[in-house]
């Protein structure tokens, strides 16, 4: 046996048949400027 997987199903695969979708981020990491809104808040 190899170590390898069988990877013939993969060769056979039909990519017209997936849909398209938009990606969108759950958890958006927040902008520069929030991050400078939370620093100045934390001075107060």
């Amino acid at each position: 046996m190899s170590d390898k997987p069988d990877v013939a199903e993969t060769e056979k695969f039909d990519k017209s048949k997936l849909k398209k979708i938009e990606t969108q981020e759950k958890n958006p990491l927040p902008s520069k400027e929030m991050n400078e809104q939370e620093k100045q808040a934390g001075e107060l």
